[in-house]
């Protein structure tokens, strides 16, 4: 005769036929509720661990976004002067052709 247990059906009715030979029928709501207090927890700090990591990457992009608005200001700068360069060196220019 062989036991077949493939089935989560058959696992389940094991486990539980166990727990009661070893801890007794009184113990076994203790345990499931210490389970679940274990998973309550375990949740919380996966949650708490996620906001954490949302925190870090937030802190991470507001300075690359203002390295980026710095830089914008620096070029427009740079720019601005080139123009008034030009513009010096056009008038030059016209100065020599009078």
């Amino acid at each position: 005769m062989s036991i077949m247990l493939g089935s989560p059906s058959d696992w389940v009715i094991i486990i539980i036929v166990a727990l009661v030979i070893f801890f007794g029928s009184s113990k076994i709501p203790e345990l499931f509720r210490s389970m679940g207090k274990a998973v309550g927890e375990f949740k919380k700090g996966r949650l708490e661990a996620e906001l954490e990591m949302q925190q870090m990457q937030q802190q991470n992009q507001q300075p690359q976004v203002q390295n980026q608005a710095d830089k914008a200001a620096e070029l427009e700068r740079q720019i601005q002067e080139l123009q008034k360069q030009l513009e010096q060196l056009k008038s030059q220019k016209q100065q020599q052709q009078q």
